[in-house]
Parts: C-alpha cells; structure tokens; sequence
C-alpha cells in the first residue's frame, strides 16, 4: 500500500514538472489529418523554434511561433480520466424551470409555447404562431413580416412624422402610421389591445371616461397634488410590451411579432449613394399617433396604478390617472410632500420618471386645475376660459360668423356642458344662434 502511494506521488509531482518545466514546441506529424504515410517511418516529430535566432550572414532568421497556434492534433481514443459531457440543466432544473405548456418564470429563458389556459382567463385570440396572427389579420405572413421584422435599414418609412405644439411649449412628435400599416393595427387594437386587462385608476383612453370622470374624483378637496410622467410613451418600449403579452400567456415567438407590429423608432433618413435609408436614432417604443398606443399604455401601468393608488390610501389621498397625468387630492396639506417623496419611488421602481418642473401642489386658496377642468367648489371650467368663451360669443354675435365658426362655438359649449351644465347655460343665455 506505501508502495502504491509513494508512486502516486511520484505520478504528481512528474505531471506537475512537466507542465510548468519549458520545452520546444513539437507536433507528431503522423497523427496530422494531412500527414504523409512515409511521415510515420522516416521522422514523426518537427521541433519549432519559439525563439529567434541572430540573424547571421547566410543564415534564415527562425520564426517566431507561438505553440497554441500550432495544428491540433487527432485526440486520442481513450483518455483518462474521460472528460465530462456538457450537459445544459439536469433533468430536476427542466422539471423545476419548465411546466407542462413549456412555459416558466425564469426570465433568461423563453417560453416556448402559448399558454391556452390563461389565453382563455382573460379573453384574449389564442395565437400560437405568425400563421395564426397573420390570418387574423386577413393578410400572408410574408407581407405581415414586412412590417413585423425590425430593420437597422428601411428603404421606405412605415410612418408619417410630423411635430404638434404642446400648450406648455415645446412640440410633440406624432407619428402616424401609413395607410397598410394602420388598418392592421387598428385590427390589433379590436381584437387584442382592446382586451388587455386595465386598471380602475386610468381614466384616459377608455369608453365612458372623460377629463371630466378624471375630475370629478378630486372635487372640493383641500390639497390636490399633479404630477406628470417623463416621456411616458418613449419608455414604453419594445421589451415590455413583448414582455406583457408573454405574462398574458404568449409564446415568445408570437409576442415579439405583435410587439414589433404595434412599436417603432423614431429614424433619421441617411443618404447612401443614390439611396435613402431610414435608420433607427432609438429603441422601438409605442409611438403617439398608433391606433394601439392607447391601449398599451393603460395596460402597461398597471402595476404603477395600483401601487401610487395604495400609497395614496395610506395617506389619505385618492388617485387618477389620465395618460401620463397623475392626480392626488386630500384633505391634509401637509403630507403632500411626503406623497410625493413615495411616489418618486415608486415611479423609479416601475422604470419610469417625474417630470419635476410640472409638479404643482393646489390648495384651495387658489385655481385647482386637474386636466384643465376647476375641481375647487364644483368641476367646471375656469373663470378666465368661461371669460374669454363668453367674449368669442359676443364678438360672433355682433360681427357676424360664418358656419365654421359658430360650429366651433357649439362644440365648446358642448364641452363646458358636459362639464358643468349650468356653466354652459349661464354662457349661451341671450345668445341667438343662427339657423
């Protein structure tokens, strides 16, 4: 038994010599996939010089040669000890990552099919490939993937852009999508967006809700604190949309193609010779100007809606949303500041930002405007918007004015109707409307 050790250390201490001992790079010419078969009689071993030589008269300077960039050679058929084989996950991490449908939470791996299950929970179109998206749409997958495949170059741009001035200044970039383009997103948005799941805090973008409905939760309260979201749909992007409609039970492959029809970047035309490509400046993102932008910006807050909503409670103030506006009204002044402190928080952890230079704190001592609707003593509008309202009226009524402009005056006392309908009664008292 002594004996045995005592050649196993021998054995070690042997290897580990001739592992770190330096010695002149060799290659057996005989096991080389090319090599001659005189090679293995006559001479199996080429010595390469690793370091060179004086360059003398008549003489060849060595070449300098690094032994990893030798041939490798034929390995041999039986090593010891055999090397593992590569193994990607054992069978208890499938069973323990992966359920039945192939789906699992593990984010660094994709889910490989539909999950029909939760499809059918929350009325969604159970699509489980391109072809089954592409007929829906009434359209050939080879011209759904025109618009479904992200491109670093397009030769044509899917989308007209165009800029809005904003009210507080600035412009707002819309991009609208071309004719082809918006029928198949406005199918999207019928068949699927329309279903997402959203929140009872968002009153923008949904049927049966107004500025109005917005406002009037905040009616007669002491304090009312307004917050307004940081290029909400630019962080909107491509990945959480994709990763929705994954946690609503999508294959990956199926997500990333409606994910990709309903996002776009913004691009810069670049000259290349004789043509034009338009080339992404950004990250896909829900674009304003997309029929389906509405909806998955409602349904993309969610959580951020629900959570602002708790925190709201907790202080005594109650939220709303409308579009990227965030509204909170109280009776106590003074946790307005520690309101807002949380919410920064929370808007950071759901990966938005605060646009801080609109954040305004209302108390009644002054105008409460929430989404440009007075929420003081009653919702209505303000006394300098029914001021100037009332002298457009007089001025048409004195002046005269052609069908465009009392067409527009109706509207706007529609819109102060509904509104605060005394307010509009007040303003169209001893106005004689022509026709």
């Amino acid at each position: 038994m002594r004996v045995l050790l005592l050649l196993f250390v021998i054995y070690v201490f042997w290897q580990i010599f001739v592992r770190f001992w330096p010695k002149r790079a060799t290659r057996d010419l005989s096991r080389l996939e090319n090599a001659d078969d005189d090679a293995a009689d006559e001479e199996v071993l080429e010595t390469v010089a690793v370091d060179g030589g004086p360059l003398k008269e008549h003489h060849r300077r060595l070449a300098l040669r690094d032994a990893r960039l030798l041939p490798k050679a034929k390995p041999r058929a039986h090593t010891w000890p055999p090397k593992p084989k590569p193994k990607v996950m054992s069978m208890d991490e499938a069973t323990r990552l992966f359920a039945g449908t192939l789906r699992t939470k593990n984010r660094k791996l994709r889910d490989l099919r539909s999950d029909d299950d939760q499809l059918r929970r929350y009325d969604l179109p159970r699509w489980a490939s391109e072809e089954d998206i592409a007929n829906a749409l009434g359209i050939s997958v080879a011209r759904m993937r025109y618009y479904s495949i992200h491109r670093e170059k397009e030769r044509v741009s899917h989308y007209v852009s165009f800029a809005i001035p904003k009210r507080s200044g600035g412009e707002r970039i819309i991009m609208a999508p071309k004719r082809e383009l918006k029928k198949l997103q406005r199918d999207l948005d019928r068949l699927l967006v329309s279903k997402l799941p959203v929140s009872e805090y968002a009153h923008g973008f949904r049927k049966g809700r107004s500025i109005a409905s917005n406002a009037s939760a905040h009616v007669g309260r002491k304090v009312v604190v307004k917050l307004d979201l940081k290029d909400f749909f630019p962080s909107l992007h491509v990945g959480r949309v994709r990763g929705l409609l994954i946690a609503l039970g999508y294959s990956y492959p199926v997500a990333a193609t409606l994910a990709t029809l309903m996002t776009e970047a913004v691009r810069q035309p670049v000259q290349v010779g004789d043509e034009i490509f338009h080339t992404p400046v950004g990250g896909r993102h829900a674009v304003q100007g997309a029929p389906t932008s509405p909806g998955l910006a409602n349904a993309l807050t969610i959580a951020l809606d629900r959570r602002l909503a708790g925190a709201a409670r907790e202080l005594g103030f109650t939220y709303t949303r409308y579009a990227d506006d965030l509204t909170f009204s109280g009776d106590d002044a003074g946790k307005a500041r520690q309101l807002i402190r949380t919410c920064q928080r929370i808007v950071h952890a759901e990966g938005f930002a605060l646009n801080d230079a609109k954040t305004r704190v209302m108390t009644q001592r002054g105008a409460q405007l929430v989404t440009s609707v007075t929420v003081n003593r009653e919702k209505g509008l303000s006394r300098r918007r029914r001021r100037l309202l009332r002298a457009e009226l007089h001025r048409a009524q004195r002046e005269g004015g052609d069908a465009t402009l009392w067409r527009k005056l109706r509207g706007k006392l529609a819109f102060v109707s509904m509104l605060n309908a005394r307010q509009a009664d007040a303003l169209a008292k001893n106005v004689r409307f022509p026709g």
